[in-house]
């Protein structure tokens, strides 16, 4: 079993700041990433950011500059810090886990996090 639990989430105004924070916990070794992906009403998930085991980022080009994802190996979280924050950061927010698990990646997902962005 594999538990992520997300807190952070909330409503802030265009040019604000929030902290998503992610902690893993049960069955969790072999991680090769964790991540935050997001969904936006009537869009598909997408990817925000995620870091990999030798703690290489990657974002998504709309968040780059204003976005920085981390991660604390000793405690299994990740954290994702959210400047300049725009209306179309909207979305809910879900924390990423990435396993190696029986000869396969295996994604798991937390329950997500509400941002919203909005004068």
């Amino acid at each position: 079993q594999v538990q992520l639990v997300e807190s952070g989430g909330g409503l802030v105004q265009p040019g604000g700041s929030l902290r998503l924070s992610c902690a893993a916990s049960g069955s969790i070794f072999n991680i090769r990433a964790m991540g935050w992906y997001r969904q936006a009403p009537g869009k598909q998930r997408e990817l925000v950011a995620t870091i990999d085991i030798s703690g290489t980022p990657t974002y998504t080009d709309s968040v780059k500059g204003r976005f920085t994802i981390s991660r604390d190996n000793a405690k299994n979280t990740v954290h994702l810090q959210m400047n300049s924050m725009k209306p179309e950061d909207t979305a809910l927010y879900y924390c990423n886990l990435l396993l190696y698990r029986d000869f396969a990646l295996r994604n798991y997902w937390g329950q997500g996090t509400q941002v919203t962005v909005s004068s």
